[in-house]
């Protein structure tokens, strides 16, 4: 698979029925190996591995009700008390993202409501922080650790 612009790390790459698969961390089975889900692999790794995130408040493909519609956000971080804090949605590394990508974790978001949105396609990650009271948002520099949330 191509080289990310992420950290490397020990993935889990099997075959089944002629298929390859990728062993998710998060949802704790093997799935099908498609360039999106090498993108989510590397950056959950990322996340847990570089930047403190706990993997028990992480969950993978988690479905969402917008306007009568079943939605699946890619990945959302979740508090302690299990209320979502950011949603990450990733692209396959060949797919540019664009304002229709913003777009999407958008439309999620007013379901969700949460503190941060990330999108990457493995080369790019764009993180934002909302700021529901002057209804803006901001970019940031860098990931935050889960400390710094």
């Amino acid at each position: 698979m191509l080289s990310l612009n992420l950290p490397v790390f020990d993935t889990k790459i099997n075959v089944r029925n002629g298929k390859n698969v990728i062993f998710d961390v998060i949802r704790k089975r093997y799935v099908a190996l498609t360039p999106e889900e090498w993108v989510r692999q590397h950056f959950v790794h990322f996340l847990i591995a570089h930047k403190g995130y706990p993997s028990a408040l992480l969950a993978n493909e988690v479905m969402i009700k917008l306007n009568g519609t079943t939605k699946r956000c890619d990945t959302v971080l979740y508090r302690k008390d299990l209320s979502a804090r950011m949603i990450v949605e990733y692209k396959a590394p060949h797919i540019e993202i664009t304002q229709a990508v913003f777009d999407q974790i958008t439309r999620y978001n007013m379901v969700l409501k949460v503190d941060y949105l990330i999108v990457s396609n493995g080369m790019q990650h764009y993180c934002c922080r909302m700021d529901y009271e002057n209804q803006s948002y901001t970019f940031l520099k860098d990931i935050p650790d889960y400390n710094s949330l």
